[in-house]
């Protein structure tokens, strides 16, 4: 059999497919060999809108609608119009959807007219190859493209199977999928490496489908059939992806001339975390929250033949946690190699000093902590089991390793109040230094969440989002099933609290790259150099022996009781009171939830500060 897989829009422009990759190499998993080839659509769309602009549709235009517009569904809008084959399908309710969200829209409306011929062009493509089975992945905002392509390969060659999966296809939404778009021949839902081996033997050898773990299908009279779930697959048995076919055409695309490659990876799924506490926002991992990682070794011979095969030194691991056990059996390891591969991962918030020394060292250098929010009671109600004081400390040592943070500040969650944030509100201002959020937002109501799967934890009234229902000609009642994102009550913060956060959080970003506070050793105590903007600038000594002490001692956070009971034995309850309050009121602790914990950094950021010598 010849097979193409397929990679549509929205896709990154810098980065393979990893499942079209996985299931590339699954291929020689199969009983006959077939042939399998890959086509980067998603290239090709970007190559076409920046060849029919003169320019004036940049990559950089696609990644802001692939990232950005993907909470919005802005790019599933953009290829709406093809799937239903009208080009101003609900633009007037989708543009004031938007402008009531004050959403920028990018340059989607610029985009849109040039989405049918796309569609048609890329139909061409796959037709050309004469192929006996395609398949798309469809991950976020994947859907409304390939099912526009599916749709006209079924309607110029009825006899071509088309299958599609993907974590659009996970739970419900894969048997939606199936049921409202019929030129979908198979659908699999949960992990596709075992169902796509299964389901290419099946066809090729006219095996029975129903063998087919998580396939949804139909049997001869029309009637829908869903298969049992697959088992999680053990990571030992996940292959190294193939991506030969992705780097020639990324090689070949006019996006190589600006977008930088990286390489995607996977070490983990699940998440070792949420399964003892699944963070209550979170919906990521779907059906499969069993935690399981290759063995490092394993993994590292993974990483050292990708990177060494591909010459792309910037490594994004889609791992939703990294593996405990990669502190002392992975990081070690890589920190001795002599090679200059930077590192992208996602880790728990509570990691010491220590740890993110060892990821600096790896050659790690973004981290994605999932911070997620400064107020101790609105993490609690997270489940996330940190306190806020740790989130500080982790940003402030990243700083110290050269580590990149990204993160958000959430808000709107049940049973949180105003006074979570007016404690952070007033000490933001000396926080500038670090590095600040993304942005403030809402917390989206998310399918296989907590909040979506017990009503009773807040959330009891529940609609898909929205801008479903200007991207989909389905009732509501179709689009439940189907949609991933869900609106509910406004919980928690709101009104002019809410605005002030959004400003506090924005001056923040501002300020960052002009603010510095450190904290060095002198021979009679500490010396503090404090650029922070905003905040009163100067060099200055601590010398008071029970301040410095406390400085010392809130490298890592601890109780404001311990912290005066420690200082008390040493110059009595008043002065160990005085020291505390120095500090507070010079803006060099952060103060909340009972516990402290200092705020300046132990060397000059390895970051760029402007206006600071480096």
């Amino acid at each position: 059999m010849k097979i193409v897989l397929t990679a549509m829009p929205w896709h990154g422009l810098q980065t393979a497919s990893l499942p079209v990759g996985i299931l590339k190499a699954c291929a020689d998993r199969c009983r006959r060999p077939h042939e399998v080839v890959e086509h980067y659509a998603n290239l090709a769309w970007a190559d076409l809108l920046d060849e029919e602009s003169d320019g004036a549709i940049t990559p950089d235009d696609y990644a802001y609608i692939a990232n950005v517009g993907v909470w919005h569904s802005i790019g599933e809008w953009v290829f709406a119009s093809a799937l239903y084959e009208d080009p101003s399908w609900r633009t007037d309710e989708f543009l004031a959807y938007l402008a009531d969200r004050r959403i920028d829209p990018g340059k989607a409306l610029v985009m849109r007219p040039y989405a049918d011929r796309f569609i048609d062009m890329t139909v061409d493509h796959l037709l050309g190859l004469d192929p006996d089975l395609v398949g798309f992945t469809t991950t976020f905002s994947q859907n409304t493209a390939s099912l526009a392509v599916a749709r006209r390969l079924k309607r110029r060659r009825p006899s071509l199977p088309v299958v599609i999966g993907g974590g659009n296809c996970e739970g419900p939404m894969g048997a939606a999928m199936s049921e409202h778009f019929p030129y979908l021949d198979y659908v699999v839902s949960g992990e596709g490496e075992n169902a796509f081996v299964a389901l290419v033997d099946a066809l090729d050898e006219g095996g029975d489908l129903a063998k087919v773990p998580g396939l949804i299908w139909r049997a001869a009279d029309g009637s829908p059939r869903r298969n049992p779930p697959a088992s999680m697959i053990p990571m030992t048995r996940v292959p190294r992806p193939d991506y030969d076919g992705w780097q020639s055409a990324f090689t070949a695309s006019r996006a190589a001339r600006t977008v930088n490659p990286e390489l995607t990876l996977e070490a983990a799924r699940g998440c070792w975390w949420g399964e003892k506490h699944h963070c209550t926002f979170c919906g990521l991992n779907g059906t499969a929250m069993a935690f399981r990682a290759k063995p490092a070794g394993d993994f590292l011979a993974d990483l050292t033949d990708m990177v060494a095969r591909h010459r792309i030194l910037d490594v994004v691991m889609v791992d939703n946690i990294m593996s405990n056990d990669y502190f002392r059996e992975l990081l070690p390891v890589l920190r001795d190699r002599d090679w200059d591969v930077t590192i992208r991962y996602e880790v728990k918030a509570n990691l010491r000093a220590d740890q993110l020394a060892a990821l600096a060292d790896a050659g790690v250098r973004h981290i994605q902590p999932g911070i997620e929010s400064l107020s101790s009671h609105v993490l609690t109600l997270m489940e996330k089991g940190v306190h806020a004081t740790q989130n500080i400390q982790v940003l402030r040592d990243a700083d110290d390793f050269g580590l990149t943070v990204d993160w958000n500040m959430l808000y709107g969650f049940p049973g949180e109040s105003d006074e979570d944030y007016q404690v952070v509100l007033w000490q933001l201002p000396a926080l500038v230094h670090l590095q600040p959020p993304a942005g403030t937002t809402r917390i989206l109501l998310e399918r296989f969440s907590p909040y979506f799967e017990r009503p009773e934890l807040g959330f009891v009234a529940r609609q898909p989002a929205r801008q479903y229902h200007h991207v989909y000609a389905l009732a509501p009642e179709q689009l439940y099933d189907l949609a991933y994102q869900f609106e509910g009550d406004r919980k928690g913060l709101t009104g002019d609290l809410e605005k002030e956060l959004r400003l506090a959080v924005r001056a923040w970003a501002e300020s960052g790259p002009t603010s510095s506070l450190v904290q060095s050793t002198t021979e009679h105590g500490l010396l503090i150099e404090d650029h922070r903007h905003g905040w009163p600038q100067g060099t200055y000594p601590v010398n008071d022996p029970l301040a410095v002490t406390a400085l010392q001692a809130l490298r890592n956070p601890r109780s404001e009781a311990s912290l005066i009971a420690r200082l008390a034995e040493r110059g009595g309850d008043t002065a160990a009171r005085h020291a505390v309050d120095y500090l507070t009121e010079r803006g060099l602790v952060f103060a909340e939830g009972g516990r402290l914990v200092a705020l300046p950094t132990a060397a000059r950021p390895l970051r760029p500060v402007a206006g600071a010598e480096l």
